[in-house]
C-alpha cells in the first residue's frame, strides 16, 4: 500500500486560499515523504483546457525528477462547467463525457492509472431512475472510449455532497450496470463515517474491485484525529488484498488549515499505522 496526496488542500477547492502552484505543491508533497500525489483537475493546477503540450511535458519531468508519482486524478465537480454526468442537459453531459476523456488522456500522459468518477447529482425534477440512467450511458461511453489508455476508472460513492451514488451497494450496482474491465471501485472515509457506517466493512464489501481510496478523518481531519477506526481499516485491507494508493483528501474545506501541517499530520500517522500491521498480519501468517 502506497500513500499520497489529494492537492485541494494546496490549491482552490473548496476555499480559495492559501494557494500555491503545482510544482511547489508537487515538491512539497515529495518533500514530506509521500509515495503520489492525487491531482484535482481544476485550476490553477490542471484543468486540462489551460494546460499546453509544454506545460504537460514539464509536469511529467518535475513528477519524476521530486520521486514523486500519479497517484490518481479526479474531475472538477461542479462550478461553472457542471460537469454532472446526471445532468437533465445533454450539452452538460456531453461536455462531461469529453471532461473525462481528456482528463484520462493526461493520467496516462502523467504516468497515472486511475481516474475517479463523481456519478454526479439528481436535479430536482428528474427521477432517481432517469439520473441514474444518464450517468451510467456516461459512465459507459468514457469507459469505452478510454480504453486505449490503460486509465481504469473509479466509482467514487459521495454521501456528503451528494443524491445519487451514495453508499457501497450503490456503487457497486453501478460498477455492475456497467460491466466494463475498466471501471472499479474506491471509497472515501469522510463520507462513510458521515453516512454513520464503518469504513472496514467498505473494504470488505468492495473486496477484489476495491482499487483507490481516500481517507480523512470524521470532519475531514487528518486520520487518527477523530472518531474514524483506521487500525481496523487497514486490517480489512490486507486481509482482501489491497494493493492501491491510499490518498489523504483532508484539509480543504475550510480556512485556517496549514496544507503542509495537515500533510505532515496524516503521514506521520498513517505510514506507521501500515507498517505495524504489516508486520502483525506477517507474524500471524508465520505462526499458521
Amino acid at each position: 500500500m502506497k500513500i499520497s496526496y489529494n492537492t485541494w488542500a494546496y490549491s482552490s477547492f473548496f476555499v480559495w486560499v492559501p494557494a500555491y502552484t503545482l510544482d511547489d505543491t508537487i515538491k512539497r508533497l515529495a518533500r514530506l515523504g509521500y509515495d503520489g500525489i492525487e491531482i484535482g483537475a481544476a485550476a490553477p493546477h490542471a484543468y486540462p483546457p489551460h494546460l499546453s503540450k509544454a506545460r504537460r511535458a514539464q509536469v511529467r519531468d518535475l513528477l519524476e525528477e521530486n520521486g514523486i508519482q500519479l497517484s490518481s486524478m479526479l474531475p472538477a465537480p461542479s462550478g461553472g462547467p457542471g460537469n454532472n454526468p446526471a445532468s437533465p442537459y445533454i450539452e452538460e453531459r456531453r461536455a462531461t463525457v469529453e471532461h473525462y476523456k481528456e482528463l484520462a488522456e493526461l493520467t496516462a500522459e502523467w504516468g497515472g492509472k486511475t481516474l475517479i468518477y463523481l456519478p454526479g447529482w439528481i436535479i430536482f425534477g428528474t427521477s432517481r431512475r432517469q439520473a441514474w440512467a444518464w450517468s451510467r450511458e456516461v459512465l459507459t461511453e468514457v469507459a469505452d472510449s478510454i480504453a486505449h489508455t490503460g486509465v481504469t476508472l473509479v466509482i467514487e460513492p459521495t454521501s456528503h455532497d451528494t443524491n445519487l451514488c451514495v453508499s457501497a451497494d450503490d456503487a457497486i450496482e453501478l460498477m455492475q450496470d456497467v460491466d466494463r474491465p475498466n471501471v472499479k471501485l474506491m471509497f472515501d472515509t469522510f463520507h462513510v463515517l458521515y453516512s454513520r457506517e464503518v469504513i472496514s466493512d467498505y473494504a470488505y464489501k468492495m473486496g477484489a474491485d476495491l482499487k483507490h481510496i481516500h481517507i480523512a478523518d470524521s470532519d475531514r481531519l487528518p486520520p487518527g484525529s477523530g472518531v474514524g477506526d483506521f487500525e481496523s481499516l487497514i486490517d480489512a485491507l490486507i486481509e482482501t488484498g489491497f494493493d492501491g494508493y491510499l490518498t489523504m483528501e483532508t484539509g480543504f474545506h475550510r480556512r485556517g488549515i496549514e496544507p503542509d501541517e495537515d500533510a505532515r499530520t496524516s503521514i506521520e500517522y498513517l505510514r506507521p499505522l501500515v507498517e505495524r500491521k504489516l508486520r502483525e498480519h506477517a507474524a500471524a501468517g508465520s505462526r499458521l
